[in-house]
């Protein structure tokens, strides 16, 4: 082996080892955001007589992390941000996990897609997530899976709560909601990420 390729091998190691730290180091601080977010912005949005809110800034903290950083920061900053809400949360532990199941069933669908479908060689997976027809079709079907997803927690939580009594329409609720918060999650952060070039100026995933 010459030396050449060994100082390559070196290169390419400290890199992917920073990108790593980068990952975590990037999760960790917007899953401490989303706290900040949750106290101080989440109590004052404007909401249904049921008590969802129209929008969800903490879920759209998420998903701008995994959109910078990528997918192990993106879920590792859900985990976080799940976590750092259990103590502040009223509706502990039900509030936090059903946040975090409709903003990991949102991006998981996108995560296994890049995965399985083969980009251009050197091509970053973000760069492929940034063509609008990808990310609108990705996005579409987590949107389908958060969909399905809380429909059936919500289910198990309203039974458990309050019986049969009231349910289809508390679907329907759930249904509506979640369909437009996901609009919501999956706009904003590809806004502020995409156009503002975020993502090539941490060229991280």
């Amino acid at each position: 082996m010459s030396d050449t390729e060994v100082v390559e091998e070196v290169e390419t190691f400290l890199s992917k080892k920073t990108r790593f730290t980068i990952q975590i180091v990037g999760a960790a601080i917007f899953g401490a955001l989303s706290l900040v977010f949750s106290l101080y912005v989440v109590p004052y949005l404007p909401r249904t007589p049921e008590g969802f809110a129209y929008f969800d800034p903490v879920s759209i903290i998420w998903v701008t992390c995994f959109l910078i950083f990528g997918p192990l920061a993106g879920i590792l900053c859900s985990i976080i941000g799940m976590v750092v809400l259990f103590p502040f949360d009223p509706f502990t532990p039900i509030g936090p996990l059903m946040k975090f199941s409709a903003t990991f069933s949102l991006i998981i669908v996108p995560i296994l897609l890049l995965y399985i479908f083969k980009h251009k060689k050197g091509e970053r997976m973000s760069q492929k997530l940034k063509e609008p027809k990808t990310y609108i079709l990705y996005g579409a079907l987590g949107v389908v899976l958060r969909v399905v997803v809380m429909v059936i927690l919500n289910i198990i939580v309203y039974l458990s709560f309050y019986g049969s009594e009231g349910l289809e329409y508390w679907i329907v609720v759930v249904i509506l909601l979640n369909s437009l918060t996901s609009v919501w999650d999956l706009l904003f952060p590809y806004l502020l990420v995409f156009t503002s070039k975020l993502d090539e100026k941490f060229e991280i995933w």
